[in-house]
């Protein structure tokens, strides 16, 4: 079953806050951070809906139910180990000099 839109806002917001090292009273910031992916990520599939309503002479399949829900979890998970690394690679940096 699909996870609702807050439950999917709230996990986000966990793993900004987990990937940040755990600070403390960053909680809203978090949750701003992780409703702002996930409306970027609505109006991403809205834009694509409304091109693929246009007729096409090919038809390619839609991508739909658990395996749309996968692709948008492996995206995000994609985005927050990118915003990791640099933020692994800027620590390592700054304890190096």
């Amino acid at each position: 079953m699909l996870e609702s839109r807050d439950e999917w806002i709230k996990k986000r917001a966990y793993a900004i806050w987990e990937a940040e090292g755990y600070p403390s009273g960053r909680d809203a910031v978090h949750w701003e951070q992780a409703t702002s992916e996930r409306i970027a990520l609505e109006k991403k599939a809205g834009k694509k809906e409304k091109v693929e309503a246009k007729p096409k002479t090919e038809a390619k399949p839609k991508i739909k139910g658990k395996a749309a829900a996968a692709v948008m979890a492996a995206a995000v998970t994609e985005a927050s180990t990118k915003a990791a690394t640099k933020r692994a690679s800027k620590k390592t940096s700054d304890a190096k000099i």
